[in-house]
């Protein structure tokens, strides 16, 4: 389900930012604004960014190998990084040298209320991209904050597409708003401060998605609540005593790797082991869906008696 409604935010986003960026760059012509031409680039980024998240849910799709034997899902972790790189080097990077350039050298800005119609339109556009995507991800986010759901979430799109929504409407405020002090004031300097603010609000977004992508990359875990499901539901299999450890790590979005050793009753035979791991696996799946790829170690339960203390009256 996670994949299918990250697919339905991308291609809403992809839709909205490829008309959005034609609709900018339109507008930039006309008008000769700094921040239009900034996130007219940014639009382009987006659009691209977004086309870079289906290929990796392409590639991630492909089946495991001798040299991937745990599948390729990660695929998806790597290009959502690379979608982080490219916000950070060609959208916040652009606004930046575009910004500086107009605040030093500010141009006159002709047909502004043209600007301003199209930022008004763009706005539409991309709070029907912001809707998809929050309504994609309210079934993953559960009953978490949406703070929560950015840091902790195993699907990366999700997260990507929320994070690029969200700031597109807010660069989209700031060329409104620089636009409008060039206008009011009749001092052009304001839309080269608008556009610097874009590279500043683009280039944070990217440093934080980088941070969370690296760590997917390099592997995380269960989060608390599903540790805590599969703890129960290994604790709570008949014929066995304890757990005596687990490892838990993400082997993509929607696939987890575990492994845990368990203490089994000492009188089972071998049937009787397989058959404790073969209901231990069952339950595993049962509480945690993702666990597709689960391995047990049996073992005895050597945890020392306490010995009993005589009490003297």
């Amino acid at each position: 389900m996670s994949s299918s409604g990250s697919t339905k935010a991308i291609l809403a986003a992809l839709t909205a930012n490829g008309g959005i960026a034609v609709a900018k760059f339109t507008g930039y012509v006309i008008t000769g604004s700094a921040a239009m031409l900034a996130e007219a680039v940014h639009s382009v980024v987006d659009t691209s960014n977004q086309a870079l998240l289906l290929f990796g849910q392409r590639a991630a799709a492909k089946a495991p190998d001798a040299l991937h034997p745990f599948g390729h899902g990660r695929s998806r972790y790597f290009w959502s990084f690379v979608v982080a790189l490219v916000l950070f080097s060609l959208g916040s990077m652009f606004a930046l040298y575009e910004g500086y350039e107009k605040v030093r050298h500010p141009v006159e800005l002709s047909s502004p209320l043209v600007a301003i119609a199209i930022l008004l339109v763009a706005i539409g556009l991309e709070t029907y991209s912001f809707r998809t995507a929050i309504r994609e991800s309210r079934p993953l986010k559960g009953e978490g904050s949406w703070w929560r759901f950015l840091r902790t979430s195993r699907n990366p799109e999700l997260p990507v597409v929320l994070l690029e929504d969200t700031a597109a409407l807010i660069g989209l405020a700031l060329a409104l708003i620089g636009v409008g002090l060039s206008v009011v004031t009749g001092n052009p300097v304001w839309d080269g401060v608008g556009t610097l603010g874009i590279s500043a609000l683009l280039g944070a977004v990217a440093v934080f998605l980088m941070v969370e992508m690296h760590s997917l990359l390099i592997g995380e875990g269960a989060t608390a609540a599903e540790d805590q499901a599969i703890r129960a539901a290994l604790e709570g299999t008949k014929n066995v005593t304890r757990l005596i450890h687990i490892r838990t790590q993400y082997l993509g979005p929607d696939e987890m790797l575990v492994g845990a050793k368990i203490a089994v009753v000492p009188s089972l035979d071998l049937a009787g082991v397989a058959a404790t791991i073969d209901a231990a696996e069952a339950n595993i799946r049962a509480a945690v869906p993702a666990a597709l790829v689960i391995y047990l170690e049996p073992d005895l339960d050597r945890t020392p008696v306490p010995h009993s203390v005589d009490q003297k009256g």
